[in-house]
């Protein structure tokens, strides 16, 4: 029963945390330009960012986190 309670908490206070996040994502031509997109969202937000991922095709794709 207490390892129950104990899963029951964790979850709730991992769901309220993510709760929190926002993803944003920027496309330049090169990925240096696209991370300075997300950085300027970031701080137009007054957060923080974590790239959560990069691609690059024809241009270059970022998706963050914004962390706050």
């Amino acid at each position: 029963m207490k390892t129950i309670k104990n899963f029951v908490a964790v979850t709730a206070l991992l769901v309220s945390f993510g709760s929190f996040a926002e993803s944003i994502t920027a496309t330049a031509s090169t990925l240096d330009a696209a991370e300075a997109k997300v950085a300027a969202q970031a701080k137009d937000a007054g957060a923080s960012y974590k790239i959560t991922g990069a691609r690059v095709d024809n241009r270059a794709y970022v998706s963050a986190e914004l962390i706050k």
